[in-house]
């Protein structure tokens, strides 16, 4: 990666939450859909076990969805992603900028390994300070809409309710597959996006900023790249934020390997489809957003007044 100045802290974070906050409104029902197909009782072979709902694919959840429940109800636990996506993003930016500022070798780049490593950093503290709860608030959510009998009306008094069964413990729940879900899709977004986006600054007479066409493609390459290689993680990471995940999994290995037992190895890639379709969109509009808002920010601010 090239020499890059340290964006202010405020300017990372501002940028990083405006970024989130619109992709996650925009991409939303992909997760929605993502999220219902990873919390199917399914078991080899593509059945499914009584008392769970048998939906045939993503398109078949957003149909029979909008059918007998309204379209309202693809939006079902927005806020909490809303929320917690534009706080995420806007630490994710953030850690990262520090991070890449630390590993930056004596001519103040950061290439290759170093940028996976500041991806990785800027992950893992997302996850813990900001993914695991409200991940973790939004798939209970989901699931609960989807059950015979809803208990929870709405974000506050689900999230109080989720907090008043279980504890503070209820909405970390997954923490370690949510870390290290976390940790892999920066190490690999970040790693992509500044390999890519480097090769094409290289290609720019110098000074000349990367058009917005070509940022929505860097990320949305990187987005795919992403999403395959750590689908695993993604699965794990819902399964152990289900309602009854606590009945069912002693732990992050004993989840995974039930659901290996129980639904076969192509299950960790369950939702990969819709969560395609989010990353390619996500990856687009995350870097394109916070690339523009940094420009308006620095127009707006002139360097010379820092």
């Amino acid at each position: 990666m090239t020499a890059k100045r340290k964006e202010p802290p405020i300017y990372t974070l501002t940028a990083g939450a405006i970024a989130g906050a619109v992709e996650s409104t925009i991409t939303y029902p992909t997760e929605f859909v993502k999220t219902q197909l990873q919390l199917q009782d399914g078991v080899k072979g593509g059945k499914v076990k009584a008392g769970g709902v048998a939906f045939k694919g993503p398109v078949d959840i957003l149909v029979s969805t909008v059918r007998t429940q309204g379209v309202t109800a693809v939006y079902t636990g927005l806020s909490a992603l809303v929320i917690g996506t534009a706080a995420k993003a806007g630490v994710r930016f953030f850690a990262f900028d520090q991070f890449r500022y630390l590993l930056r070798d004596s001519e103040g780049k950061t290439t290759g390994v170093r940028s996976v490593l500041a991806g990785l950093g800027a992950g893992m503290t997302e996850a813990l300070f900001v993914v695991t709860p409200t991940e973790t608030i939004k798939t209970k959510l989901i699931h609960d809409a989807n059950s015979a009998n809803p208990q929870y009306r709405g974000l506050v008094h689900g999230t109080r309710s989720i907090i008043k069964a279980e504890g503070m413990g209820g909405i970390y729940r997954g923490v370690v597959p949510v870390m290290a879900r976390q940790g892999a899709n920066s190490a690999v977004r970040f790693g992509v996006y500044s390999s890519l986006n480097d090769y094409v600054k290289s290609r720019l007479v110098p000074g000349t900023p990367v058009p917005a066409a070509y940022t929505f493609g860097i990320g949305a390459i990187a987005g795919i790249i992403t999403v395959y290689t750590t689908m695993p993680l993604d699965v794990v990471k819902t399964k152990m934020q289900a309602l009854n995940a606590k009945q069912l999994y002693s732990g992050v290995v004993d989840c995974a390997w039930k659901v290996f037992k129980n639904e076969g190895v192509l299950s960790f890639w369950k939702g990969a489809t819709p969560r395609l379709a989010r990353l390619i969109m996500s990856g687009g509009i995350v870097f394109t957003v916070y690339e523009q808002v940094i420009q308006a920010i620095h127009t707006a601010v002139p360097a010379e007044s820092l």
